[in-house]
């Protein structure tokens, strides 16, 4: 028993001092990680490998890569403009045929492949990876898709045949679909999966033939091919070769950040934000309007979204403070602020700072709450004997402020942010094989004005 709750607190520990470096490096990405071509043309290739989890577990799984380097949990995230023409070349060194689909793209034509045509098209024929489908279409809308295996779907996407497909408007690439409402500053890709390590095992042992899935139980739940803790490691962590894709979410305050978010597995997930509500302006890759030339008019805004399985949804998120009803910055009034007389001295925080909204023409320009601008912090801290400190707390309650903490305490928070975290909201998701915390779960930072994010 005393290893069952001791473990899961060391990974904690371990991944906190690895994010801590992260934020150092400033190595968390502003943009979805991915990957681009000049030609628009994509080589992947279909192998099997292994990947860990937070549990201390290896699971075999199939996935897609690109040609020449290692396959990956999901497949990469590929990234193209709206009009383009795009070619993705399959090779498949699997055990059984593969194939792949791309839901929500028109008029896909495939060439090559086995013999047989297969039931959703052809199929790249297991025979030593010789045998090449290629695959072509015109990406000729905007928005978030998805790609996943054709073939034996029940197993072979549950196995990792999965990835992601972006499709950028063609001059607007600040935009998640073409109408200025839905310009952002950061995008971050949510990949949502589940996963039951048992099938895995008797493909790994040579029993696939043996395999019911209708019997489906998970125990594993992924956000972008990784369990929390694992998904606040930076991207292209080099000791997770096959899983790249990190979710840490990062944004200044007034920012507006473009969350793509994807259920690839069998469930639906309840996706929930802490911080503030978001917006969802479109769901598989379609803008929720009335009328294009208007806007998402028929957005809707919500707390928590419930990812419904092979459903794609792009939703914009702000945090600025409204409300808070205390100056989150730290401001000082002078004692001769008529409307802020009693306004108590506060660690100052020097940044440029404006009332109202945020002016998408001034990057460097944030909100504040001008309700809120200079009034004190509302409780009284109690003493630090008395209080449990959390490793990512600075230490103060004011953005970009660091305060004294105990010897040994905190120290996680080398900026100053403020945290919050995004999770799944069905419980038994934030496990690792009944071990919490883990699953599906990540955080986003409000950081102070000043510190880059790439």
């Amino acid at each position: 028993m005393k290893m069952v709750i001791t473990k899961p607190i060391r990974k904690w520990l371990v991944t906190a001092a690895a994010f801590c470096l992260t934020m150092g490096m400033n190595a968390a990405q502003a943009v979805v990680d991915g990957v681009t071509s000049a030609t628009n043309t994509f080589d992947l290739v279909a192998d099997q490998t292994h990947i860990t989890t937070p549990d201390g577990d290896s699971v075999l799984i199939w996935a897609y890569g690109i040609d020449g380097k290692p396959v990956q949990y999901p497949g990469p995230t590929l990234i193209v403009n709206e009009g383009d023409l795009v070619k993705v070349t399959l090779r498949n060194k699997l055990p059984e045929d593969a194939s792949i689909l791309f839901p929500g793209q028109t008029n896909v034509s495939a060439t090559g492949g086995g013999v047989t045509p297969g039931i959703m098209g052809p199929e790249a024929i297991a025979d030593n990876g010789q045998t090449k489908v290629t695959y072509t279409f015109r990406a000729d809308h905007a928005g978030t898709f998805m790609y996943h295996s054709g073939s034996h779907m029940d197993l072979q996407i549950e196995m990792g045949l999965v990835g992601a497909l972006i499709v950028r408007p063609k001059d607007h690439l600040r935009w998640a679909y073409n109408h200025p409402s839905t310009v952002f500053d950061h995008e971050y890709l949510f990949m949502l999966t589940e996963m039951n390590p048992d099938l895995h095992d008797m493909v790994d042992f040579g029993e696939t033939d043996k395999i019911d899935t209708t019997g489906y139980k998970p125990v594993l739940w992924f956000i972008n091919g990784r369990n929390g803790p694992d998904t606040l490691y930076q991207s292209n962590a080099p000791w997770m070769p096959n899983q790249p894709y990190g979710s840490l979410a990062r944004a200044h305050p007034g920012e507006t950040v473009l969350i793509r978010l994807i259920g690839m597995g069998r469930d639906g997930h309840p996706f929930h934000t802490h911080g503030n509500n978001f917006h969802i302006i479109g769901r598989d890759g379609s803008m929720l309007t009335s009328d294009p030339l208007i806007g998402p008019d028929l957005m809707e805004e919500d707390y928590t979204l419930l990812v419904q399985p092979k459903t794609t949804y792009d939703a914009l998120f702000s945090w600025t403070g409204d409300g808070m009803n205390w100056d989150f910055y730290g401001h000082v009034c002078p004692n001769n602020d008529p409307a802020h007389p009693d306004a108590p001295a506060a660690i100052t925080y020097p940044v440029n700072s404006t009332y109202g909204t945020r002016d998408a023409a001034q990057p460097g320009v944030y909100v504040e709450d001008a309700d809120s601008h200079c009034k004190p912090f509302p409780v009284s801290q109690a003493d630090s004997i008395d209080v449990a400190f959390g490793g990512f707390y600075s230490g103060s309650p004011f953005l970009g402020a660091m305060g004294s903490l105990p010897v040994g305490e905190g120290g996680l928070n080398i900026n100053g942010g403020m945290f919050f975290m995004w999770h799944s909201h069905t419980e038994m998701e934030l496990n690792n094989n009944d071990i919490f915390p883990g699953g599906m779960m990540t955080m986003f930072v409000v950081e102070p004005p000043g510190v880059p994010i790439p």
